[in-house]
Formats: structure tokens, sequence, C-alpha cells
């Protein structure tokens, strides 16, 4: 036979359940960090367009990967903020969003931390190259380790 809960119980159950709403502020956050990296990547490839007439092949290659690390950062923050909200916070209604994109009511909490493992790996193998594109100019060791 199952119990009704108490009135204390029912206040506990509540106050965690809307708790959730606490996590909002930080996705609203993570949209701010988005227009920052916008504004990041808006002036680092004014930079590398401004250069692009005088710059060598390695500084060509040296651009591009930080706009593709750039781009892989928002891509991920883009991802947290759907998939966190989405899971953890409210459902968002696509029926207003024509071009609302399949992917972002269906990926999960364990999906989450899959597409983040796999973009932080990505981001840090871009940093990587971008290092070992600079060897010449990090000869000493204690920069390089």
């Amino acid at each position: 036979m199952a119990r009704e809960p108490g009135l204390i119980e029912r206040a506990i159950e509540r106050s965690v359940f809307q708790s959730r709403w606490l996590m909002a502020p930080f996705y609203l956050g993570l949209i701010v960090s988005l227009f920052i990296l916008l504004i990041t990547f808006l002036r680092e490839l004014a930079h590398f367009a401004a250069t692009i007439l005088s710059a060598s092949e390695t500084d060509v290659i040296l651009g591009t990967l930080a706009l593709i690390d750039l781009s892989l950062t928002g891509n991920l923050v883009l991802i947290v903020i759907f998939s966190g909200y989405e899971n953890f916070v409210s459902r968002i209604d696509p029926d207003g969003y024509p071009d609302w994109p399949e992917w972002i009511t269906k990926i999960d909490y364990s999906g989450l931390k899959q597409k983040l493992l796999t973009s932080i790996v990505a981001i840090s193998a871009i940093q990587v190259l971008k290092a070992y594109m600079n060897l010449d100019k990090h000869l000493d060791d204690r920069s390089l380790a």
C-alpha cells in the first residue's frame, strides 16, 4: 500500500523540482560568452585578413586553425546551452521555429557528455597542432612543455 506524501515532503520535492530554474542564469551567461566568442572570432578574422598578403604558409595555416578553434568552441557552447537547458531546465517548443535542428531535442545527458568530450579533444588537437606549427618560436624546453 502506497503512502500519501506529507506536507513537508511535498514542499521539499517542489523546492527541489523548482531549483532547476537556478540553472537558467548559467545558460544566459553562456549566451553572453558565445557573443564574446563571436567578437573574438571577428577580431581574429580581421587581423588574419589584414595580414594575408604578407603571410607565410605557416601563418595562413595558424590563422585558419585559430578560426576553426574559435568555431569549435562556439559550437561546444551552443551544444551545452541547448542540451543543458532542454535536459535540466525546461523543454523548448520547436513549433514556432521552422528551421529547428532535430539534434537539439535528441541529445540526452550521456550524448551531451560524448559531444563535449569529442569537442574538447578536437579543440585540444588544434592547440597542439598550433604549438607544433610555432615550434621555431618556442625553442626552449620549458615553453614547449
